[in-house]
């Protein structure tokens, strides 16, 4: 039977299966909770706002700005805040933080409160969601990295194929009659369930994390290095070894690596985060209502969800890079699609398209910053690399409303532009080399082979 101290102890319980496996399960439910509500749910806001008050795409697109203004400089304090404080306490600090943004918003009765709630939503997202989850990933999993980290992504790719479409159905909002159906939850308090939920997640989930595993004694991958140095090194398609890559952040960012891979991500999100904000915008303009929204978002997350899995498992397998640029890539030829779509399938062949380039990408875009620079300062790199990634976010969102509302009176030009970019921005993904030690693991190299040499000349 076992004993009480052992309950406290999920490492304990999880005995026969490595506990990393159980974290990203956590980060899955993590993932769920804590950005579901708002980034994916995006395209359900925007409309519903827009018809219950009357709000331009370009008023309703500065509270994105402004969360990405947010989002520029919290991301290196997060980073920070990760290293510092571990990934479990930004788990709770973030979750609490992002429930009563919702609660806020839930309140909303005009613009500023409005703009002020997505920030304190996105604020705590971006504190307590993907970046803590995957920071505690990529100490617990260097083989095995880029599949770990689909796990977290696969939970926001079903809470999208499940929660996006119960939360259309509990707004219940008629885009047609601009009004709210009888019998249903109504926006406002569905953004209350949302805020609630994760107040009472906050807790237990933190609880769960594992910051690192050499804190309760156990390995990477579950993999003792005495038993992997006995056997010889053993290098896997991504260029790891028996010694990895450990940049601290000031290395890393002097590097040509580091700008390739966050311009490269940077280049590519914009694409996803321009349809998460605008798809539903374009489908109520092209005649579609918002249960239809529903399911190309549904459709879409589907698909993403499935290559999640796929696209971990291929990152890896073959090298991270040339996997990131098919990925990516494919996501241009997605909003290809969509440019001419004026039926709802050829919008369900948009959803399945940008659901495989999203899907695919989306771990590995994590990952390989762990595969390039290690663990020691994973998440102060990753949120520094964030800086670029939100000031693109800064320009474009505002970008495609102000094209659409005062130049061309559609989005079509402004998601030409879009896919033109990410498009540019896959090739960067092409000119990274394999993962090199830092400038400080070659020095050591080095003092280490001559003081070998001068053991060796003594004998």
């Amino acid at each position: 039977m076992l004993q009480a101290r052992e309950l406290a102890h999920p490492v304990r319980l999880a005995r026969g299966i490595f506990y990393g496996w159980w974290l990203a399960l956590i980060g899955a439910v993590i993932m769920v909770i804590g950005t579901v509500p708002l980034f994916q749910a995006l395209s359900l806001w925007m409309p519903v706002l827009q018809g219950h008050f009357g709000w331009t795409p370009t008023q309703l697109s500065w509270a994105f700005t402004l969360t990405r203004v947010e989002g520029t400089v919290m991301g290196p304090i997060a980073g920070w805040g990760v290293d510092k404080l571990g990934p479990r306490r930004m788990v709770f600090i973030g979750l609490v933080i992002f429930g009563l943004g919702f609660l806020l918003f839930s309140r909303t009765a005009n613009l500023w409160m409005f703009y002020v709630s997505f920030v304190v939503i996105s604020l705590g997202g971006g504190l307590g969601s993907w970046l803590p989850a995957n920071a505690a990933l990529n100490n617990w999993f260097r083989r095995r990295r880029s599949t770990a980290m689909s796990i977290p992504m696969l939970g926001f790719g079903l809470g999208g194929v499940i929660i996006v479409p119960l939360m259309a159905w509990m707004m219940g909002w008629d885009a047609q009659a601009a009004a709210e159906i009888p019998g249903r939850l109504g926006w406002q308090n569905t953004a209350l369930v949302a805020g609630a939920v994760a107040l009472v997640a906050a807790l237990p989930l933190a609880w769960l994390v594992r910051n690192r595993p050499e804190d309760h004694d156990q390995h990477p991958d579950g993999i003792d290095p005495t038993t992997v140095a006995a056997s010889g090194p053993r290098r896997s398609a991504n260029g790891g070894g028996a010694t990895a890559p450990e940049y601290t952040w000031q290395e890393a960012v002097r590097t040509r690596t580091f700008w390739l891979i966050t311009m490269g991500h940077a280049s590519s999100s914009i694409i996803i985060i321009s349809v998460m904000t605008y798809l539903g915008l374009v489908m109520v303009e092209r005649g579609f209502d918002l249960v239809q929204v529903g399911l190309v978002i549904s459709v879409q997350t589907a698909v993403s969800t499935a290559f999640m899995v796929i696209g971990g498992m291929v990152g890896d397998r073959i090298p991270i890079r040339i996997a990131i640029f098919a990925f990516s890539f494919l996501q241009s030829i997605a909003i290809g699609v969509l440019l001419f779509a004026d039926t709802l399938p050829l919008f369900f062949l948009f959803a399945i398209l940008m659901g495989m380039g999203f899907g695919g990408r989306t771990p590995l875009t994590t990952s390989i910053r762990g595969v390039y620079f290690g663990r020691v300062s994973f998440a102060r790199i990753t949120g520094i690399s964030m800086i670029p990634m939100n000031i693109m976010f800064i320009v474009v969102v505002p970008y495609i409303a102000w094209m659409r509302d005062s130049v061309t009176g559609t989005y079509t030009l402004p998601f030409a532009t879009i896919a033109i970019v990410s498009a540019v921005g896959s090739f960067m993904f092409l000119l990274l080399g394999n993962p090199r030690l830092s400038a400080t693991q070659r020095r050591q190299a080095d003092v280490r082979r001559l003081v070998a040499r001068g053991a060796g000349a003594s004998d």
